[in-house]
């Protein structure tokens, strides 16, 4: 039958073909299938499907990869040899939200005449391919063609009262809208935007997306404002990105997008923030050059029937290359008090805070006190826009603070600019390693083209030689680099909670934080930052960049603990803020960052999302809602969880009058194991289940 269906697909659009140049990809348990058509001397392509009957989800796509000499991969096909293998293992992780994956999926390899192959996977929550070459010498890669040809949607079969849509949830690039098809000016950006959502036929030709992007199908009633009943969904995104540029989306037609690439600079100059960043001046004309011999990255569609699969899709870590560093016992996953978001406004003290010995040390003995395992120096430890690390300020002491926070056990980290790190990597590591600190944020690096990416694991490579752990912050999205590098612990590419210093109230702030574990989060953990315990309702939030606050109830800042994967997770707010807040910072200082399990109970994309994770024989679940109240339910008998103690955080019978308003219950286990929780708007939720 699906051959049939494909037949009339590919028909229609006037190709002729012969079966025995189609392979079949199924899943392990059969339900999506990638068909993979290479007519001798024709093009390469690939379509996608949900199941047998309901039509492709994606229709017959183009791939192709053009080379320096003029060859073009994927064009005028030659096979010259299939072969199959199916994998069903287990893969023990490093610092991840799960201690094991399952790792099941069937292979497809089609190796063509010019020594090189294109590889197809698929897995129950997935497709993904990628070029492999076996040439000699270096090669030049002009072009890569990655098509995602979407179909119009479901078909209608459905009531008359309903309508099918391909809607998609689009992460712009934050920068001005190319002019006369020049997109260079997009390929500087910090990967930080909300979503647009719209149908994917609407897309702005004009502005690529950065990944990962989600495009969803499904049907809306008709006359009524009700948000789409998703039927299928499907995230863009790619894996093992080395020695290669990361990809945008562009829109072309319709429901259709193709990958776009940075080309490779040429020449640059240090500029930028502070004089931390580089600043291309001018680009080759190609991509990429790099080894003739290599396998390429990943294009990964993630897909699920329903919201909830996206939160818990482990594509991204599975298809990266394991771990290069022998010796995990040194990198040490934890929480962080962090100065810079606060603006270290501290209070209560005689000296003046700021940048300084005295208020790192206050810094350093509430970590110690509350048990959080380390204190980041942010930007301003070191002389501005000297892009030198070796200079630091008079006002601070970087021996005696390290010295000074290991008598406390407490482990220093230090922020870095991108140029500062990059031109003079080995040295300052070993320097700052023996000095004793623990690990950097490296900020600002705002591309990912092939030389940014190369960077990123250089230093994640030379971090690990000098055991340093490393926060890649103006970054783009994970693509798997924490599990080749497992002291890679945490990345932003996200619209964090740094915003609420500067953006105005009509950056929904709490639509966003639900939306997130969907998109963003399937490609891994992301440096949010929360923690803020100045939590304003829908009508009272203001940006203030001295004094911050979130948007949404206190208990959702504490539920974004369990949420949203971060193996280093920020304390966002001030100490004498937290001291304040006993209560809640004893919460959070006893929230693991790394997990046995995790499950996703239930959720929506922009709507909500209850998330449940495990470490040793306790329980954490969070909820977070978008500004309608809702009640979400928590079967804990679904996690075999049958008595014990319940503690839970739940929003203030005024918590959607003042978002600080909170209430601390604690229980034993139902008799029937479900808990109903009633979140207010931009609500949540955080329960700590002990056996």
């Amino acid at each position: 039958m699906l051959f049939c269906g494909l037949f009339v697909t590919l028909s229609a659009q006037d190709y002729t073909f012969s079966t025995k140049h189609i392979q079949r990809l199924a899943s392990p348990d059969g339900k999506l299938v990638v068909m993979i058509d290479f007519v001798p001397g024709s093009n390469l392509h690939y379509s996608v499907y949900t199941d047998e009957e309901t039509g492709p989800f994606i229709e017959r796509s183009d791939i192709s990869m053009e080379l320096g000499d003029g060859t073009v991969l994927g064009r005028n096909l030659k096979v010259t040899k299939t072969e199959r293998k199916s994998v069903n293992q287990d893969v023990r992780t490093n610092f991840y939200k799960k201690a094991i994956i399952h790792d099941q999926y069937n292979e497809l390899s089609i190796s063509f005449k010019g020594n090189y192959q294109v590889v197809f996977r698929a897995y129950n929550s997935g497709i993904a391919y990628r070029f492999v070459t076996k040439m000699k010498d270096s090669i030049i890669v002009t072009h890569e063609t990655a098509e995602f040809n979407f179909s119009d949607g479901m078909p209608a079969e459905f009531e008359s009262d309903r309508f099918t849509q391909t809607e998609a949830f689009v992460p712009y690039v934050n920068r001005k809208a190319a002019e006369n098809g020049d997109f260079s000016e997009q390929f500087c950006t910090s990967f930080e935007n909300t979503y647009t959502k719209i149908p994917l036929k609407e897309m702005d030709d004009n502005r690529l997306a950065f990944l990962p992007m989600l495009v969803a199908q499904g049907y809306v009633l008709s006359g009524e404002y009700l948000s789409p009943i998703h039927t299928r969904m499907a995230v863009i995104t790619e894996a093992d990105l080395r020695d290669y540029p990361g990809m945008y989306l562009k829109h072309t037609s319709g429901n259709s997008m193709i990958g776009y690439f940075a080309p490779l600079p040429k020449t640059w100059e240090q500029g930028g923030h502070n004089n931390l960043q580089y600043v291309v001046k001018e680009r080759h004309d190609y991509i990429a050059k790099t080894a003739g011999t290599r396998n390429f990255p990943w294009r990964v569609i993630a897909i699920a029937t329903e919201d909830k699969e996206l939160a818990d899709n482990d594509l991204v870590y599975l298809l990266s290359e394991p771990s290069k560093v022998a010796d995990v016992s040194w990198i040490k996953p934890g929480k962080v008090a962090w100065d810079w978001w606060n603006n270290w406004n501290i209070w209560g003290v005689d000296f003046k805070a700021g940048i300084n010995n005295e208020t790192y040390k206050y810094y350093i003995d509430f970590a110690a006190d509350k048990g959080i395992e380390y204190v980041i120096l942010d930007e301003g430890w070191a002389v501005n826009k000297q892009a030198d690390l070796f200079q630091v300020i008079p006002e601070i002491d970087l021996p005696m603070l390290v010295k000074y926070a290991e008598s406390k056990g407490v482990g220093i980290v230090l922020w870095a600019g991108y140029a500062a790190m990059d031109k003079d990597m080995e040295r300052v590591c070993k320097h700052y390693s023996e000095m004793g600190v623990k690990g950097f944020k490296v900020d600002f690096m705002d591309r990912d083209d092939q030389i940014v990416v190369n960077f990123y694991e250089r230093m994640a490579a030379m971090a690990a030689k000098y055991h340093l752990f490393i926060d890649f912050h103006g970054a783009y999205k994970p693509t798997g680099l924490s599990r080749t590098y497992p002291n890679v612990l945490n990345y932003e590419g996200v619209f964090g909670l740094e915003q609420c210093k500067w953006v105005d109230s009509k950056t929904d702030m709490v639509t966003y934080e639900v939306t997130i574990p969907f998109i963003r989060m399937l490609a891994g953990p992301m440096d949010f930052t929360q923690g803020a315990m100045r939590n304003a309702a829908y009508w009272c939030y203001v940006p203030s960049w001295n004094e911050p606050m979130s948007q949404g109830t206190r208990c959702r800042q504490l539920a974004e603990y369990m949420v949203f994967d971060a193996p280093f997770a920020m304390l966002c707010d001030a100490p004498t803020a937290y001291m304040q807040e006993p209560e809640c910072t004893e919460f959070i200082a006893k929230v693991p960052t790394v997990w046995d399990e995790t499950r996703i109970l239930d959720g929506r994309v922009g709507e909500f999302i209850v998330s449940a994770k495990r470490k040793g024989d306790t329980w954490y679940v969070g909820a977070i809602t978008d500004w309608n109240a809702r009640t979400v339910e928590i079967d804990l008998k679904s996690l075999g969880i049958s008595s014990g103690t319940v503690t839970m955080f739940i929003d203030g019978p005024n918590a959607h009058r003042k978002g600080i308003d909170y209430q601390k219950k604690t229980m034993p286990v139902p008799a029937d194991g479900k808990l109903k929780v009633e979140l207010a708007p931009g609500g949540g939720t955080a329960v700590v289940v002990r056996s």
